[in-house]
C-alpha cells in the first residue's frame, strides 16, 4: 500500500460542488497529526477549516491560495509514514537534479508545474500513467487518449518558429520528435502554448490566477521575463510589471492641463469576482424574486413600552451578563404570532403547502464575506433567556466568520434587522423556501399621538413580505397586527395570548 495518501477537497454539505482555498494552515515538510486543521476553505455558505483525515508529512500542495477547485479534486498529498525512509527514486523521466520530471505537453499548456513523481498519485500530471494512458491534469481523471483542448474562440493558432524535420508524436504525456528538440540550445521543449498571442511570439508560462490577474492589470504577460520555476510567470512579476507602468504613466497625467476632457474606461472601473456567499445570494435572491410572488406590508409602532421593558430586564440580577437588545423581543413577538398563525411558518411544494410546527427562525446577518442567514433552531421551545443567548451566539459567530453550513440550513421563517444601519424598514426578499420575512426598522423617537396629546415616543416600522401563494391578504396582515400588538405592550400581549 503507498505511504502516499492524497486528500480530496471534501463534500462539505448541502450540495456545495465548489470551494475557495482561503488559507493553507500547512506547508510542505511539516509533521501534521490526524484531525489537525490544514487548510480554511469557503463554500457558497461559510469558511471552514478541513482537518487532516491522516497524520504524517506533507508532501506536496497541490492548489495555492486563492484558487476555486471542485469537490473531489486532489488538494494535498501526505506521506503517512515519514519514518520508513526516503521514497522511492524518480523515474528516468525526472531531470538530472531529480527534483522534476521532464515537462509533458499536458503539463506545459496547463501551466501546472510537475512535483517529484514519488509524490503523486498515479494517473496525475508529471506522474506515471498505469496502462500506457496520457497523464492528465489533477482532478479530471485518467484518460485513454492524448488531451485535446478546443482553440479560443477567435484566436488563431500559433505558428512554430520552424517546421519539424520529423513528425512528433505524445508518449506518455512527453513529446517525442527529431533529436534536435532536445539539443543544449534550447532550454525547454518548444510546446504550442494555445494562450500564445497570434504572433507566436513564444511559451507563455502563466497560471490561470496569474493569467486572471494579468488581463485586470492590463499587462501583456508576452513582454514580461518570469522569475517562477521553468521561467513560468508570478503574480508578483504581473504586480511589479504594473508599478512601473504606473509610474511612467504618472508625469503624464501631471502634466495634463485642467481642462481635459472626461475619461472613463476599463482603467477606472474594478472587477470583483462573483464567488462564495455573494454567488450564493444572487442565485438565491433571483430564483426567490422571480418564483414567488411577493407582497409587502408595512406596520408603523409606538414602541415606548417595549423599550421600557427591556430597561426593567437588564435591571434584573440574572439578566446583568445578558447582552439584550429590541432583536429579542422582536424575535419573540414572531414567535408568538406563529403560534396564533400557523400556515405563516410553511413552505411552498408544488401540489401540497407543507406547514412546519418548529420554528427555525433566521436572523440576516452583513458580514465581510456577505449576506447570511444563520437560524436558531426550533426557537419556539426556547425561554426568553434561552432564545438571547442563542441570537447573542448566532450574531458573534456570524462576525467571527465561523457560521457552519448546518447552521445556514433548514429555515423556516427570518427577521432582518435594517434598523442597525439607520433605515427606516425595507421590502425584503423572501429566502427560498420561507413564506415570511419581516423587516424591523430603526426605533427613532418621534411626535406619536399619546392618550389624546401629542408627545414624544419611540416608534418603528416593520415591513413584512409573504409568499401569495400561501399567505393570502388577511391572513399575512393579522399575522403583522399582533408582532406589532406585543411591541406596542408586551406585558399585556403575554397575558392575552399565553
Amino acid at each position: 500500500m503507498s505511504r502516499i495518501k492524497t486528500f480530496n477537497l471534501p463534500d462539505l454539505g448541502e450540495g456545495l460542488t465548489e470551494g475557495e482555498i482561503l488559507a493553507w494552515l500547512v506547508k510542505v515538510g511539516d509533521t501534521i497529526e490526524l484531525n489537525q486543521p490544514i487548510v480554511e476553505v469557503e463554500t457558497a455558505k461559510a469558511a471552514v477549516e478541513i482537518p487532516a483525515k491522516w497524520a504524517g508529512q506533507v508532501q506536496a500542495i497541490h492548489h495555492p491560495e486563492g484558487t476555486t477547485v471542485e469537490v473531489g479534486t486532489p488538494i494535498i498529498a501526505i506521506d503517512t509514514d515519514p519514518g520508513a525512509g526516503p521514497l522511492d527514486a524518480p523515474s528516468t523521466t525526472a531531470t538530472p537534479t531529480g527534483d522534476l520530471p521532464t515537462p509533458s505537453a499536458a503539463s506545459l499548456a496547463a501551466v501546472e508545474l510537475a512535483p517529484a513523481e514519488g509524490m503523486i498519485e498515479p494517473g496525475l500530471i508529471g506522474g506515471a500513467a498505469p496502462g500506457g494512458r496520457t497523464a492528465v491534469l489533477v482532478g479530471y481523471g485518467p484518460r485513454t487518449t492524448a488531451a485535446k483542448r478546443r482553440p479560443r474562440k477567435g484566436a488563431v493558432p500559433a505558428q512554430p518558429a520552424a517546421p519539424a524535420p520529423a513528425p512528433a508524436r505524445v508518449d506518455h504525456g512527453v513529446m517525442v520528435g527529431d533529436t534536435s528538440v532536445a539539443t543544449p540550445t534550447i532550454p525547454a521543449p518548444q510546446l504550442h502554448d494555445r494562450r500564445a498571442g497570434a504572433s507566436g511570439g513564444g511559451v507563455v508560462l502563466a497560471k490561470p490566477p496569474v493569467r486572471k490577474l494579468a488581463k485586470d492589470l492590463g499587462v501583456d504577460l508576452r513582454t514580461l521575463t518570469g522569475s517562477g520555476p521553468l521561467g513560468s510567470i508570478t503574480r508578483e512579476d504581473v504586480q511589479q510589471a504594473a508599478s512601473e507602468a504606473a509610474a511612467v504613466a504618472e508625469p503624464v497625467t501631471a502634466t495634463s492641463t485642467a481642462t481635459s476632457a472626461a475619461s472613463f474606461g476599463a482603467d477606472r472601473e474594478q472587477r470583483i469576482p462573483v464567488k462564495g456567499v455573494r454567488k450564493l445570494t444572487a442565485e438565491n435572491m433571483s430564483r426567490s424574486a422571480f418564483t414567488a410572488p411577493h407582497v409587502t406590508e408595512f406596520l408603523t409602532v409606538d414602541v415606548t413600552r417595549a423599550m421600557k421593558a427591556l430597561e426593567r430586564l437588564r435591571g434584573r440580577r440574572e439578566w446583568r451578563d445578558v447582552r439584550v437588545s429590541p432583536l429579542l423581543l422582536v424575535a419573540k413577538a414572531v414567535l408568538l404570532a406563529v403560534k396564533r398563525h400557523p400556515m405563516v411558518n410553511s413552505t411552498w411544494a408544488g401540489d401540497e403547502i407543507v406547514v412546519k410546527e418548529y420554528v427555525n427562525l433566521g436572523i440576516a446577518a452583513a458580514t465581510e464575506r456577505g449576506l447570511i442567514v444563520p437560524n436558531v433552531k426550533d426557537a419556539g421551545r426556547l425561554s426568553l433567556r434561552a432564545l438571547a443567548d442563542a441570537l447573542n451566539d448566532l450574531v458573534q459567530t456570524a462576525k467571527s466568520g465561523r457560521t457552519s453550513p448546518a447552521d445556514m440550513s433548514g429555515g423556516t421563517l427570518t427577521i432582518t434587522n435594517v434598523g442597525v444601519f439607520g433605515v427606516d424598514t425595507g421590502t425584503p426578499i423572501l429566502p427560498p423556501g420561507e413564506s415570511a420575512i419581516l423587516a424591523f426598522g430603526a426605533v427613532r423617537e418621534m411626535p406619536w399621538v399619546h392618550k389624546g396629546k401629542v408627545k414624544a415616543r419611540q416608534v418603528t416600522t416593520l415591513g413584512l413580505s409573504f409568499d401569495h401563494r400561501i399567505i393570502d391578504g388577511e391572513l399575512g396582515s393579522k399575522f403583522l397586527r399582533d408582532i406589532g400588538d406585543f411591541l406596542a405592550d408586551p406585558e399585556a400581549a403575554l397575558l392575552a395570548w399565553t
